[in-house]
This record gives structure tokens, C-alpha cells and sequence, in this order.
């Protein structure tokens, strides 16, 4: 197994000249949210409205019943499976649910040494002990606090368990992650792992998606708050920024109003 085939990235500009055709792509969506950007002190949700060229399913948010996964190749689907997420705890009863990525959006992770990681963590692969190293992005903590307090919290990455596990553990202190997700959970669409959110078990107008890969929510983008990747800017604030949008969504019954009127502006 390769390496770097346990995390799910999105390229790092530092060391990648050329950026795939699909990735460079913007939407006119994006193009047109960005005007606003400077003027609102919810911007970093208008950060990244990409082209990924990957056409969701037709689908039906309001739909009750689990939906098969999307397959590969045309093979045909498999039968419906269970919820990914349990019943909802009595601690969390009533809260609107938010599901967090990891890599780029919480962390930067390398095989690469770090002089300054935060975390080291050995992952074995094929007999081999490999040690990674992770970033934590600026103000992760106070962000996960904070979403801690207000929100059923779910970790979902596209990364694998035996990485994302370990990094989970020492990131998260407080217990914020009522459960954690993996690539086993994704859907496979297109070439692209997907975090299809209709199979989480909850409401979707009550389910918000903060990713910084516009490809991982590509089923259902009306519930994504986007955030730019990160990878080693210790100025950045975009976390920060992000937690007085979160706190007007905690109080709203659904989401879906809040988050269609920012992209309208």
C-alpha cells in the first residue's frame, strides 16, 4: 500500500506546480460569492464553490428510507444498509448535527518530517511503521469546543481509521466527536470518495456538512459550510471566523434557509 494512499488529501500548492484541469476550474457561483467575500464576516463559507466536474445524483432530501449506495462501472447497487450513526444520545437530543473532515480542514498531515508537529503518530503499513506528521490548523481547539457545545459533532474523513483514529484521539480532548467516520463510510463515486449524508440516519435540513474538498459533499452541497484548505498558514483565522455562523445555526430548526440566504449574497 502506498503510503500516502491512508490519507485522503487535496493537493498542496507548495509542492504540486500543476494543478489538475478540474481542480483550477471555478464556478460562476463561486466567482460571484467571492465579490461579497471581503464585506462579510461569514466568508470563509464562500471560500470554495469549485468545479469538481462530478454530477451528483438525482435525489430527494426530504426521502425517509435509506437510499442504496452510488457504485462504479455500472454495477448495480447493493442492498440498503444500515445508518451509519447511532440513535441519537439524550445529551444531544434536539441539536442540529454537524459533520467535520479532518485532513485540511482540522490538520495537515505528512509523511514528510515537520519541525514544528504537533502530533506524531506511527501507522503501520504492510509490516512497516511509518511515522506521520500533523499540523494542527489555528484555533482548532476553541472551534471544537465551541462545536462541541452546541452540536451533535461527527467526525467523517475519506482517510483510513488506522491514521485518522490515532489522530483523532490526541486532537479532540474534550470528547467532541460523538462518532467517528472513515473511508469505509464514504461512498466511491466518480473517482471520488463522497460523504453521502442521507445514509448518517438524521434529518438532512437538520445536518451540516464543514469540508474543505467540495467533492466529499457533491450529494448534497445545499448543507455544506466550505472551508479553504489549509496546510501550514499559522495566521489563518478561518475556524475562528466560522463559529458566529455556527452559533446562528445551532438555534435553527433548519438549516437549509440560513445556509441558501449566504449563498445568495
Amino acid at each position: 500500500m502506498d503510503n500516502t494512499s491512508i490519507i485522503t488529501q487535496v493537493a498542496n500548492p507548495k509542492e504540486e506546480e500543476i494543478l489538475s484541469s478540474s481542480q483550477e476550474k471555478v464556478s460562476q457561483t463561486n466567482s460571484s460569492l467571492k465579490k461579497h467575500r471581503s464585506r462579510s464576516i461569514f466568508s470563509p463559507f464562500f471560500c470554495c464553490f469549485r468545479n469538481y466536474n462530478v454530477e451528483p445524483p438525482v435525489a430527494n432530501n426530504k426521502a425517509c428510507t435509506l437510499p442504496p449506495p452510488a457504485e462504479e462501472n455500472g454495477n448495480p447497487p447493493k442492498s440498503p444498509a444500515k445508518y451509519l450513526l447511532p440513535e441519537v444520545s439524550i445529551k444531544d437530543y434536539g441539536k442540529n448535527c454537524v459533520v467535520i473532515d479532518l485532513d485540511e480542514t482540522l490538520v495537515h498531515s505528512s509523511f514528510k518530517p515537520i519541525s514544528n508537529a504537533d502530533f506524531i503518530v506511527p501507522v503501520e503499513i504492510d509490516g512497516t511503521v511509518h511515522q506521520v506528521y500533523v499540523l494542527k490548523r489555528p484555533h482548532v481547539d476553541q472551534f471544537l469546543q465551541k462545536m462541541g457545545e452546541l452540536f451533535e459533532c461527527v467526525l467523517f474523513t475519506a482517510s483510513l481509521a488506522k491514521y485518522a483514529d490515532p489522530v483523532a484521539d490526541l486532537l479532540d480532548q474534550w470528547g467532541v466527536f460523538r462518532a467517528r467516520l472513515f473511508r469505509e463510510s464514504c461512498v466511491f463515486h466518480r473517482g471520488n470518495y463522497v460523504k453521502d449524508l442521507s445514509r448518517l440516519g438524521r434529518e438532512l435540513s437538520k445536518v451540516i456538512i464543514v469540508d474543505n474538498s467540495p467533492a466529499s459533499y457533491i450529494f448534497h452541497p445545499e448543507n455544506a459550510v466550505p472551508v479553504q484548505s489549509w496546510f501550514d498558514d499559522m495566521t489563518d483565522t478561518e475556524l475562528l471566523d466560522l463559529i458566529p455562523l455556527f452559533e446562528g445555526l445551532s438555534q435553527e430548526e433548519d438549516i437549509y434557509s440560513v445556509l441558501q440566504s449566504l449563498r445568495a449574497r
